[in-house]
């Protein structure tokens, strides 16, 4: 199979279980989270050169912070409150014990791995977490955040491609981070998402939203495709400087022709908790 193909088939399959893992059932959902959170931050710490000992101790407490943001959505027919706190205080149990075991790893920068420990907590498993709670409030809100990404990243990279094709086109933005990245990429991805956010707002997609604030659908629309869009594009930036600083392509293996896990959601780590503040604000 060639690369083209190999890279059609799987970005098919990760379309296919995000869509699916949000719309079908709260459960399937949280079972396809919880993979997907434990591969990316297992990916940071491989990028990082993390012990196996850091590795599986910060997994496990991404994968609890994960869960205890999930059960309101997987449970709301019950009292999740006290289950909520259960996996909480194992969550920070978990965190504070893959700090302490410095003291027996015996490493040459303990300060450097409790870093690194701490960051693929804020950098990767909050923002993931923080996606129940958009589900909590819509799992259309959700759903229309990884819509608008997929969108502005297409857009983006058509109208990068044809303005590098013209006289004077083609301007990069940060060409030391990321060189196919260019200013009418970004502007011609955000028109794409914007039109992309009007046509699901007509699908009903914003209707949670637009039953709980004052504000015009339009308006809606276009305000949270371009917080989207611009929060996306800034967490692609932020994952191509880290594997720019390490010195690596992608963040791995895993989807074959479109990198790691962290090369597909990087854009989400930003987005979500911009998108999750914007619905609170709104």
């Amino acid at each position: 199979m060639n690369e083209f193909w190999k890279r059609t088939l799987s970005g098919a399959i990760y379309v296919g279980v995000v869509v699916s893992s949000i719309l079908y059932h709260p459960v399937f959902y949280g079972i396809a989270f919880s993979l997907i959170i434990l591969l990316a931050v297992r990916e940071y710490h491989h990028l990082t050169k993390m012990s196996r000992v850091n590795t599986i101790m910060a997994a496990i407490s991404a994968v609890l912070l994960f869960v205890t943001c999930w059960i309101p959505v997987g449970m709301q027919n019950y009292c999740y409150g006290f289950l909520m706190t259960i996996c909480f205080v194992l969550y920070c149990l978990t965190l504070i014990s893959s700090l302490v075991i410095e003291l027996w790893l015996k490493s040459d920068d303990p300060i450097q791995n409790w870093g690194k420990t701490l960051q693929s907590q804020v950098m990767i498993a909050l923002p993931i977490a923080m996606m129940s709670a958009l589900m909590f409030f819509d799992k259309y809100l959700l759903l229309a955040v990884f819509v608008l990404i997929w969108v502005n990243d297409s857009g983006a990279y058509c109208v990068g491609m044809l303005s590098s094709k013209m006289p004077g086109g083609n301007h990069k933005m940060f060409p030391r981070v990321s060189p196919k990245k260019s200013w009418e990429g970004l502007f011609g991805g955000f028109l794409f998402a914007i039109a992309a956010s009007i046509l699901i707002a007509h699908f009903g997609w914003y209707d949670w939203l637009i039953q709980h604030s004052s504000v015009n659908m339009y308006v809606i629309a276009i305000v949270f495709a371009i917080v989207v869009a611009v929060a996306g594009t800034l967490g692609d930036l932020m994952e191509s400087l880290l594997k720019r600083t390490i010195g690596v392509k992608d963040s791995g293996r895993f989807l074959p022709g479109h990198g790691g896990v962290l090369d597909r959601f990087d854009s989400i780590l930003l987005a979500v908790p911009v998108a999750l503040l914007l619905v609170i604000i709104l």
